[in-house]
């Protein structure tokens, strides 16, 4: 009997340890991570014990999920993401790295529009429709006035292509197509760990875009940053 509950003491003293753990390398994931996404983010571990990533400093694996993420001026981005192979060791030069990594992304056409809003040019867009029989969004502006743009993976980037901008039949400003068409490239161009875009998707509410990337080296704490370091991360150093 003395021997099984020694064997029952341990079995819960690890598991317990295990899930304390657990949750502060969780933490300062997050917290290392967050400025990458833009915005809190929500993480889950790979199978391997924590535990023994004291040791090794190695993570099989990380998922990362955000329902406000931002790249660039882009607002109310939803990402699911997954790094895999993820060294914990820090130093003055890195605050980790990661092996390889991979995000679906999607942005709602009420996202479009919460973008041009905090860009200063929403009060002109009263719409913003996707249609993916065509692969294009449109805005309608003005209530007269429609502009239509496709965006496409080219190469490495996203492309956003014109495909129509008029007002009764005439040209709209090209100063207001091109605000327009600027915004939505620089919000598809910055992505979060050097991840590039694969594939991009326009559905039928708003753009769906597969990411990809390879080795990455998380950056590391600044010397002169006077904000406390992320809750957990002092169980790594």
């Amino acid at each position: 009997m003395i021997a099984v509950l020694v064997v029952l003491v341990l079995v819960a003293a690890l598991l317990g340890g295990e899930l304390y753990v657990r949750q502060q390398i969780k933490s300062c994931l997050a917290g290392q991570l967050e400025n990458e996404l833009g915005s809190e983010v929500e993480v889950g571990l790979g199978w391997k014990p924590i535990l023994i990533s004291l040791v090794d400093k190695q993570v099989s694996s990380v998922t990362l999920d955000s329902n406000d993420a931002r790249f660039g001026p882009a607002v109310d981005m939803t990402v699911s993401a997954e790094v895999e192979d993820v060294d914990l060791e820090q130093s003055a030069e890195s605050g980790g790295t990661i092996g390889s990594s991979n995000a679906d992304i999607a942005w709602s056409t009420e996202g479009i529009a919460a973008t041009l809003q905090s860009q200063g040019i929403g009060g002109l867009v009263s719409d913003v429709t996707s249609d993916a029989s065509t692969g294009t969004l449109s805005f309608a502006i003005g209530g007269l006035a429609q502009l239509t743009v496709e965006p496409t993976v080219a190469g490495d980037r996203v492309d956003v292509r014109t495909v129509d901008a008029s007002i009764l039949g005439l040209g709209i400003p090209t100063d207001l197509v091109d605000s327009i068409v600027g915004i939505l490239s620089d919000s598809l161009q910055q992505y979060p760990l050097d991840m590039t875009p694969t594939s991009l998707t326009v559905t039928d509410t708003g753009i769906e875009l597969q990411l990809e990337g390879g080795a990455y080296v998380i950056p590391p704490r600044q010397a002169d940053q006077t904000v406390e370091a992320p809750e957990g991360c002092g169980l790594l150093a």
